[in-house]
């Protein structure tokens, strides 16, 4: 195990955890929130699994992480730390299945992520990027800490989104 907390594991994805990473990034609310990543097949959801959070555990040591419930080992979401060649620091990422929501999970599993970025990584601040409308997630990053820095666009084409930053300082204790 990778990451555990109070009700939660979380543990680097694999390519056996394709059909359950098929299901969650065709979910509407991660297409509208997060984005569509063309995610279709198994085989184009192992290819996500490869090209992304095992090529950023290989190149980081990090990268997102699956979320299950401890008790059954549920796959519930996923949770963890991207590196953008956009942003100096890391961000983190998270993304619950609908049924898994309003349950303090999301909140959980990110206490946890932005604890390891702090204690293992000796990141000092963490990013964090959210559709505008999305006020959830907004809701979550300023229980954590985070402040609204500013608008953002990850791409030339792509949509401006809202970037938030948590300082990490070793007072810093995740509700």
């Amino acid at each position: 195990m990778f990451l555990e907390t109070e009700r939660l594991q979380l543990r680097r994805l694999s390519v056996d955890d394709a059909e359950f990473i098929l299901r969650l990034l065709n979910e509407p609310s991660f297409i509208q929130n997060i984005g569509d990543r063309g995610v279709r097949t198994i085989e184009d959801a192992r290819a996500y699994i490869i090209k992304g959070p095992l090529a950023s555990y290989d190149k980081f040591g990090f990268g997102l992480w699956l979320v299950e419930l401890k008790e059954s080992g549920l796959p519930i979401g996923i949770s963890g730390l991207l590196k953008r060649e956009v942003f100096e620091d890391v961000d983190i990422g998270y993304a619950l299945l609908p049924e898994y929501w309003s349950r303090g999970y999301a909140l959980e599993s990110a206490s946890a992520v932005m604890s390891y970025a702090r204690d293992k990584l000796g990141s000092t601040r963490v990013l964090a990027v959210v559709n505008p409308d999305n006020q959830s997630s907004i809701r979550l990053l300023e229980k954590l800490g985070f402040q609204y820095d500013r608008m953002v666009r990850l791409s030339d084409d792509a949509p401006e989104i809202k970037l938030f930053a948590c300082a990490l300082h070793q007072s810093f204790a995740p509700p």
